[in-house]
């Protein structure tokens, strides 16, 4: 009899053990994020959207590589050259249209030899018949790093 319980209680804490390995191994990130590639996104995120808010085009378009593609869920796939012309005659209106990221929703995620994902939520204002309109938006942003240098690959825009 105690032989049998000891074999029963082994057994038990065996498939105990197993399934708080299994579990922790769901929770366990491949690859980690560092607080400097954190951090580089932020600043990269910071620069890009300071130069929408300021409608400076120039610096704004600097941010994004030439074979961009924009995904929207109300718009499709964006090639970069009608995204910029979009972006081009939005800074040329007189609803002057202002990001701003909401706090504690940036997520930075390293991609290997690559760059890495942005997730995040922001608002945009405006002024509309002359009320201040806010919309509240997702993203996902695919930065790329070369020669030191972030620009983003890829954008998805949704929950428009």
């Amino acid at each position: 009899m105690i032989r049998k319980t000891k074999i029963v209680f082994a057994l038990s804490a065996a498939l105990i053990l197993s399934m708080m390995h299994a579990a922790l191994a769901q929770e366990k990130k491949v690859a980690q994020t560092s607080q400097e590639l954190y951090n580089e996104i932020a600043r990269a995120d910071s620069l890009m959207f300071t130069a929408f808010n300021k409608q400076d085009l120039t610096t704004f378009q600097a941010m994004f590589t030439e074979d961009l593609e924009w995904f929207q869920d109300n718009g499709g796939l964006i090639s970069y050259k009608t995204v910029f012309e979009n972006f081009s005659n939005n800074f040329k209106s007189v609803n002057k249209l202002n990001r701003k990221l909401v706090k504690g929703s940036l997520e930075v995620h390293p991609i290997k030899d690559y760059g890495a994902i942005e997730i995040g939520v922001h608002e945009f204002r405006h002024i509309e018949n002359g009320k201040e309109e806010l919309g509240t938006f997702k993203f996902l942003m695919i930065w790329q790093k070369k020669n030191s240098v972030w620009q983003i690959s890829r954008v998805v825009s949704y929950d428009h």
